[in-house]
């Protein structure tokens, strides 16, 4: 995760790659702002760089092999995507018919409103018009902490920061804690799968895993242009 560079000005065009404003909201997580920079999105949180729609390789990597990870005998299994992001991963869910029931939970309105009513909608339309989906909008932590006994899903498939060393914001913090990762497994139906993007893999969150109770931990990395690949860590619940 890097620095944002600073905005220009909305009215001016941006040819040479100069990003402009789109939308800029104020909420209880602070500033996201929405992006273009030639013919892409950025979404920015905070002042830092969360994601574009450059590629998506790794975003769709997240729902794929939680899928393949998953035993072949749940045949309409249910997801959790947590962060709604630029919209790849729902997209790759909804493309795949085997999965059963698709919620996905995103705490920014905004982002929800760049995918129904904005530029957004490109990426997402089809999957948000899909039945199996489902839009929630709250926080993943405390979704996951405060869901009815019983709600589980067959896979978790989170990105809502730039890994488990480097969060948005202090409140995501908890997710990456034994106790936010208890409350991950018990959101689990039993061998279920739990899958975390990441901007870098993380041998710690991996032992991390390993110390919550998961089971068959491994990290599938994806090589980008520059820097350190991009890493999904995968981990399964007890059967």
């Amino acid at each position: 995760m890097q620095p944002a560079p600073s905005p220009s000005s909305p009215s001016v065009p941006s040819p040479a790659g100069e990003p402009v404003v789109v939308d800029r909201r104020s909420g209880p997580y602070g500033e996201v702002v929405l992006r273009r920079r030639g013919e892409r999105y950025e979404i920015i949180a905070n002042g830092c760089f969360l994601m574009d729609t450059s590629d998506g390789r790794s975003e769709r990597l997240l729902v794929d092999a939680a899928l393949a990870a998953l035993p072949a005998d749940r045949p309409r299994p249910s997801v959790l995507i947590g962060g709604l992001g630029v919209g790849f991963s729902l997209a790759r869910a909804a493309a795949e018919p085997r999965w059963g029931r698709i919620a996905v939970v995103e705490r920014e309105e905004a982002v929800i409103d760049w995918h129904r009513s904005g530029p957004l909608a490109a990426v997402s339309g089809a999957a948000l018009a899909d039945p199996r989906t489902e839009i929630l909008h709250t926080d993943l932590v405390r979704h996951l902490r405060a869901a009815p006994r019983g709600e589980t899903y067959d896979a978790l498939c989170l990105d809502i920061d730039n890994g488990p060393d480097w969060t948005v914001t202090e409140d995501n913090d908890s997710l990456y804690t034994p106790d936010g990762l208890a409350a991950c497994r018990e959101r689990l139906t039993p061998g279920g799968v739990l899958a975390v993007w990441s901007a870098q893999p993380s041998a710690a969150f991996e032992q991390a895993l390993r110390n919550a109770g998961f089971l068959r931990v491994r990290t599938e990395e994806i090589p980008v242009a520059r820097g350190v690949p991009d890493a999904v860590h995968l981990a399964s619940g007890p059967a």
